[in-house]
């Protein structure tokens, strides 16, 4: 599938089928692996010449604007397809690929009426787009959210002893609550063990002597049990402080475990409904900005070929898609299909011509931009 092509309109002298007849003829004599459609754009409401100069000074940047939602949505599609391990498949519009809803291009006259306003028609369709580009914030930012919760869960089950959830290794054996006894957990660097073996029980005056033992060990810290007095705890934990050993806090309650795991079990399938919904989400959106998308491309083929070519509409339009070392080739059999005194007026604008109106590339003595799919 190609993801580059090219909109082109080109001034009727005589008649469009005889000039869609040569232009066949042309690309296929001279460049015959460009692929070449018709672009059918219906008879549209022209409205004033001012209308239309107001219309074509927006029209580049609202190109901008609906082509980058409908890639960010592109993205957000494979993204997600990504992470859920489906296998991605073409996107498709009203049940037909892309590539084909452009090359086989039908103007919806129920969806956006020809004797619309043209200025109506564009305005509708940026409010249409910029509306789905605000929901697509929204509902990414409520799955980042949701996301965000569980990496954070993650990394306090699968970080390290100093930041990590100590319910899965201290088990109520190993902990000594009473009236007067408490066990405190210190996770130690892996290189200070010997230190704290032999300094614990001097730290403070109260620690129930042998009383230390390792629970668990990762690549940076150890976790040690150590059990004194109650009234000792807080003095304890300030001189541990200071030699460099981290007193962590543990609340040994069945409760509030459990509580913590029915929350990720939660978190887990919220994250999967948010991410299949905005899935599905997007694939529908995607659909609808790309008929909009399509539908503005067709009116700005019109406003600019009534610009440069005048009145009453006489073009044909076309839709290309040249290899990049066919671009030279097309180039000049499309200018080949212009007359000449055209194409020595529309120059660019450093070699003294008018330029093109709202035109996105190199002026040419006819209407072209391009439209990138991905």
């Amino acid at each position: 599938m190609a993801t580059r092509y090219w909109v082109v309109s080109l001034p009727v002298q005589k008649s469009a089928s005889s000039l869609w007849s040569r232009l066949q003829e042309s690309i296929s004599k001279h460049s015959f692996d460009t692929p070449l459609y018709r672009f059918n754009i219906p008879n549209l409401r022209v409205g004033t010449l001012d209308s239309l100069l107001a219309l074509s000074d927006d029209l580049l940047k609202s190109n901008s604007f609906i082509e980058g939602v409908s890639h960010k949505i592109r993205r957000q599609i494979e993204d997600l397809e990504k992470v859920s391990g489906i296998l991605s498949s073409s996107l498709s519009v009203d049940g037909v690929p892309v590539d084909s809803y452009l090359t086989r291009f039908v103007w919806d006259e129920a969806k956006f009426p020809t004797m619309s306003p043209l200025r109506e028609i564009v305005d509708g369709i940026h409010v249409q787009v910029a509306k789905i580009e605000d929901d697509l914030k929204v509902r990414v930012a409520e799955s980042n959210n949701v996301r965000s919760q569980l990496n954070a869960i993650n990394r306090k089950q699968t970080g390290s002893l100093a930041v990590r959830d100590l319910s899965g290794i201290v088990k109520p054996r190993d902990l000594i609550t009473s009236e007067h006894l408490v066990t405190l957990l210190a996770v130690v660097p892996k290189y200070s063990q010997k230190d704290w073996l032999s300094s614990y029980e001097t730290l403070t005056s109260y620690v129930v002597p042998r009383s230390s033992k390792k629970l668990h060990e990762d690549n940076e810290y150890a976790l040690y049990t150590v059990t004194l007095f109650h009234r000792d705890a807080d003095n304890f934990r300030s001189k541990a402080r200071e030699r460099g050993f981290q007193i962590r806090d543990f609340e040994n309650n069945s409760e509030t475990q459990e509580t913590r795991k029915q929350e990720l079990e939660k978190l887990m399938q919220d994250q999967d409904s948010l991410r299949s919904s905005l899935l599905q989400w997007c694939y529908t959106s995607y659909g609808e900005v790309f008929t909009s998308w399509m539908h503005f491309c067709a009116v700005r083929v019109f406003a600019e070929s009534i610009l440069r070519y005048g009145l009453p509409p006489s073009f044909l339009s076309v839709v290309l898609a040249p290899s990049v070392k066919s671009e030279k080739k097309v180039r000049s059999i499309l200018e080949g299909m212009c007359d000449s005194s055209n194409s020595t007026f529309w120059k660019t604008d450093d070699e003294g011509g008018m330029g093109g109106f709202g035109s996105d590339a190199d002026a040419h003595p006819y209407v072209s931009f391009t439209i990138n799919l991905i």
